[in-house]
């Protein structure tokens, strides 16, 4: 399998479970707070969970007695946390500003 590319879309995702990562989350939830649609988010959770970063399961309920499907409850596990921190400051280094020419350094101090 080739490695996961994160693009944006993958780091919007990773960036809610690294959050909180105690908190499982649902699609809609993650739907609701990405701007995704099910057909963006959906294959980026399958990909996450493929490649071992993510662990998935069904709620364990009646749908009939609370009036609504089952939800598939979506947590990033150690291996998932691990990398996701990884890759997320990896890309935030790539999106840093280089230094401008003949500027100090933002932290430098006078000279």
């Amino acid at each position: 399998m080739p490695p996961l590319r994160i693009t944006l879309a993958v780091a919007t995702v990773l960036r809610i479970f690294l959050d909180d990562v105690a908190q499982p989350r649902y699609g809609y939830e993650l739907m609701r707070r990405t701007g995704f649609a099910s057909g963006k988010l959906y294959p980026i959770l399958a990909r996450l969970e493929a490649h071992g970063w993510l662990d998935g399961h069904f709620e364990d309920v009646d749908p009939a007695v609370l009036g609504r499907p089952q939800r598939r409850w979506y947590r990033l596990n150690e291996h998932g946390v691990a990398l996701g921190r990884r890759e997320l400051a990896a890309l935030h280094e790539q999106l840093r500003p280089a230094p401008r020419p003949g500027r100090l350094h933002p932290q430098a101090g006078p000279a």
